[in-house]
């Protein structure tokens, strides 16, 4: 006999304002325990000296993570010129130091190199696995680490402000997997310089943004009250930027079982943004979200199923 997960089954996204110093599996580890959750995940990690923008996954909305952390991503950082530290960040030792501070002009003529499909080479204090284990332990454990660029894509690079000559504050819009500590140092050495990102802030992830955020103090201690009182957002939320494809009682029924459904009994109703040849669909039914679909060889296809079928 199967045991009973422990806690309560809490289904829903709650959008975090991280605070510095403490990492994204704090968070996660504390809600978990304010709301006596089953299930708690995050939806793309934020390192402890970053603020801003954290959704959590309660129970059913953990499936959706992946979705998430493929979507569009928001950020403000400031780069210090002047010194290269070991992590890239304000958190790490210094490794080698400048006199050159680059004019605005120059900054602005170098950002265009940076924008589209780029490649990057992630910071040596990353998650990223070398030989099986973790960038950042080897780093830290004094270990040579080479890490090999990757594909990276960088939709909007912008200079915001220039405080004084020693710091500069960006905005970058950019896809799953760039690491503004990469942008900062590689932005820094183009300019003749060295740097690190002093600051930074997460301002939107997917169709999560600040607006919608709440202090972790906050949140906890409504976690700690009832759950029900929580501001936590629906699990469709999170596929708010993924075509919809209403199905009716009987095609849920059928879908949730497993069978593949012919897009012939959906002229009319596929939406005329998705991708007929592979591509992802939200499939609902009964006005909540169902399951994630593909499109594919005239069917529609389940993914990964988020609820039961009423």
């Amino acid at each position: 006999m199967a045991r009973k997960p422990k806690g309560r089954r809490i289904d829903g996204w709650l959008v975090i304002d991280k605070p510095a110093g403490i990492t994204s599996t704090d968070v996660v580890n504390r809600l978990k325990r304010a709301f006596q959750a089953q299930k708690v995940g995050h939806g793309g990690t934020l390192d402890p000296l970053a603020t801003g923008v954290l959704p959590i996954a309660f129970g059913a909305a953990t499936k959706t993570v992946p979705y998430v952390m493929d979507g569009t991503k928001e950020y403000r950082f400031t780069l210090r010129f002047g010194e290269a530290r070991d992590t890239d960040d304000a958190d790490g030792v210094v490794t080698a130091t400048s006199d050159i501070r680059p004019e605005d002009e120059a900054i602005r003529a170098a950002l265009p190199r940076f924008v589209g499909d780029i490649m990057q080479v992630p910071p040596r204090f990353s998650a990223i696995k070398v030989a099986g284990e973790r960038a950042y332990d080897l780093a830290r454990a004094g270990e040579a680490v080479e890490l090999a660029p990757r594909p990276a894509r960088v939709d909007a690079f912008t200079l915001e402000d220039r405080p004084d000559a020693d710091t500069a504050v960006f905005r970058v819009v950019s896809g799953k997997g760039v690491y503004m500590r990469s942008l900062a140092r590689d932005l820094a050495v183009t300019l003749g310089t060295v740097g690190h990102v002093a600051a930074l802030r997460r301002l939107r992830v997917g169709p999560f943004s600040e607006a919608m955020a709440v202090s972790l103090d906050s949140a906890a201690a409504l976690g700690q009250e009832d759950a029900a009182s929580s501001p936590l957002l629906p699990v469709e939320t999170a596929l708010a930027d993924i075509p919809a494809l209403a199905l009716t009682g009987g095609e849920a029924s059928r879908l949730s079982s497993g069978q593949a459904l012919s897009l012939v009994a959906f002229l009319g109703r596929v939406p005329p943004e998705a991708d007929p040849d592979g591509g992802i669909v939200r499939v609902m039914a009964g006005g909540k979200a169902l399951a994630i679909g593909r499109l594919e060889g005239g069917m529609l296809h389940p993914v990964r199923m988020l609820t039961a079928a009423a």
